[in-house]
């Protein structure tokens, strides 16, 4: 479905058109008088004069006003009257006495081209100020957003989306629902209104919905959160009641807003009016819609913690999936696939090795840069040579990205093996640990422990004590994990008065931390074999789960 809208553009141009059309006429107008009033006989002396009367070649004489004027055979000519004997052309000839109308003509003439010049200075103005209209409301159109919102057809599948298993997985009721939405009905099954995928840039969040689209088969809606943002109050809500209607329209559909956090964002003290509406609107539009109505709204964000808490509870983006960066399964499979169609005799699993925290994203451009350095050696076959080649280029740019030498891997898999093993063993959950990440599953609930939150900061200063104790030496690695743990110690003192005494001070902070480090210390000197597995585990896989971490534990103890 395509909305037409007024072309006021074309309307314009048609008026246009017509102003010019009658401005040339009046042009033409002009001239055609012009030429048919001006004076066009030849002023004579009175030699010649008399030399046309003595060989009887005039035939006609008038008499007009201070001239006058013999028409010949072929000829018209004029002199002034005083100039000759008026007496012998009036005695020899008939003379016709002509009023002198000559002022009148000229006077119509001068009003003619007057005129034209006026109506063509009041056109010039009123055309300069019909285009600064025009680009004017072009520019708040722009603005405003009103590009039309047109459904896309999505030609992307899984299949062309690598290394995202588990993400595929969690989205494949989404797509059997959409697919098949009265099977649902029929069991009375709700399904989530929203998706919210999460993850850093470059993870593939916005190919991914695309995927999603293409394997049900619906109609895909694309917005920015951007988009909804404007300096016009109201016509960001005007613009998500106009996309929302469109989907019902069209339902089964999948509405997708990337950059969700630019319209999401927390309502806080930094008041946008505009923003706030907006937003205001698109919960509105989640909650007035049926669960069952085939819409599925998707959002991405890499700023969860931005979002405003109303976005994020239950009948509004109820499903939240995680992606990470890729880990080295993810990566040989997406290498796999971006190298596909480019002839190479490339050792994948290599490559995957020295690309640890590269997003899918940051893979596509290695690959590519290393297909063009092949070609620019003369070669048709990409060889892992060329991937080496382009490492200052792609691979040393990325190492803000966490691209890890081989003895960095190494520290790292210590340092995360040593989160793992102390989150198992005292039963702190999450989803899954890795080389570059940690995914700690989210506290839910309203009331915690004590023992909850100190679990929690072990978990994190693990990393840290793990490897002072394996090397001998500390490393910047641990900056973040440090950072929330400190903040987690500030709550249980200051917020939550879980001290010993009601009135704290930071020699507190201190104590607590002391104790958390000492009895960490403790248990990875008694875990050192757990530690040692999981740590190896991780170098080889990247990343180790909940489930296998308590097996290795299993055979240990």
């Amino acid at each position: 479905m395509k909305e037409i809208k007024p072309n006021f553009k074309y309307e314009a141009v048609n008026i246009k058109n017509i102003k010019i059309i009658i401005l040339l006429l009046i042009a033409f107008a002009g001239l055609l008088a012009f030429a048919i009033l001006r004076d066009t006989d030849k002023l004579i002396t009175h030699t010649q004069a008399n030399k046309l009367f003595t060989e009887n070649k005039i035939q006609k004489v008038v008499l007009d006003g201070e001239y006058m004027r013999f028409k010949t055979k072929n000829e018209s000519y004029k002199i002034y009257k005083d100039a000759i004997n008026k007496t012998a052309f009036l005695t020899k000839y008939k003379v016709e006495v002509k009023e002198n109308r000559r002022s009148l003509y000229d006077v119509l003439l001068l009003l003619i081209f007057v005129g034209a010049f006026v109506y063509l200075f009041e056109f010039i103005k009123k055309s300069r100020l019909q285009k600064i209209k025009y680009t004017s409301r072009a520019k708040a159109n722009d603005s405003i957003g009103y590009s039309p919102i047109v459904a896309l057809t999505s030609d992307v599948s899984f299949s062309d989306v690598a290394g995202i298993k588990d993400v595929k997985e969690e989205l494949e009721e989404i797509i059997d629902f959409l697919r098949e939405p009265k099977k649902y009905r029929d069991l009375d099954i709700r399904l989530p209104k929203g998706v919210l995928l999460v993850g850093p840039p470059g993870v593939g969040k916005t190919l991914i919905s695309k995927a999603v689209a293409g394997e049900a088969g619906v109609p895909f809606f694309y917005q920015s959160g951007a988009s909804f943002v404007h300096i016009y109050v109201g016509m960001g809500a005007k613009r998500v009641n106009e996309l929302f209607k469109k989907a019902k329209e069209m339902a089964p559909s999948i509405i997708f807003i990337d950059e969700i956090d630019a319209v999401g964002k927390s309502r806080g003290e930094f008041r946008n009016d505009e923003r706030e509406a907006t937003l205001n609107q698109l919960l509105i539009e989640m909650d007035g819609f049926k669960d069952s109505s085939g819409v599925i709204v998707m959002g991405a964000t890499n700023k969860i913690d931005m979002l405003d808490e109303a976005l994020l509870r239950a009948g509004r983006f109820d499903r939240r999936i995680h992606i990470s960066l890729p880990d080295l399964e993810d990566r040989a499979q997406t290498l796999e696939l971006y190298l596909a169609r480019k002839p190479n005799s490339v050792d994948i699993w290599q490559i995957a090795r020295m690309t640890v925290g590269f997003s899918s994203a940051a893979l596509d451009t290695l690959t590519n840069e290393a297909a063009i350095f092949a070609m620019r050696e003369g070669r048709t076959t990409v060889q892992n040579s060329d991937f080496d080649a382009v490492k200052e280029k792609v691979l040393l740019g990325k190492r803000r990205m966490l691209s890890f030498t081989e003895e960095e891997r190494e520290i790292q898999s210590v340092y995360q093996g040593a989160k793992a093993t102390i989150a198992t063993w005292l039963d702190v959950d999450f989803e899954k640990i890795g080389i570059v990440n940690t995914q700690l599953t989210t506290q839910e609930h309203e009331i915690l422990s004590k023992s909850q939150l100190l679990s929690r900061i072990k978990v994190y200063i693990a990393g840290s004590i793990a490897t002072k104790m394996h090397y001998n030496e500390q490393f910047t690695n641990a900056s973040t994990d440090i950072a929330q743990a400190k903040e987690i110690i500030k709550k249980v003192i200051y917020e939550y008065a879980m001290s010993e005494n009601f009135i704290v001070n930071p020699q507190q902070e201190e104590e607590l931390l002391r104790e958390s480090v000492s009895e960490v210390s403790t248990l990875l000197k008694t875990l050192d074999k757990v530690l040692k597995d999981i740590s190896r585990h991780l170098l080889e896989y990247e990343n180790i789960t909940h489930d296998e971490c308590r097996d290795i534990l299993r055979q240990i103890f």
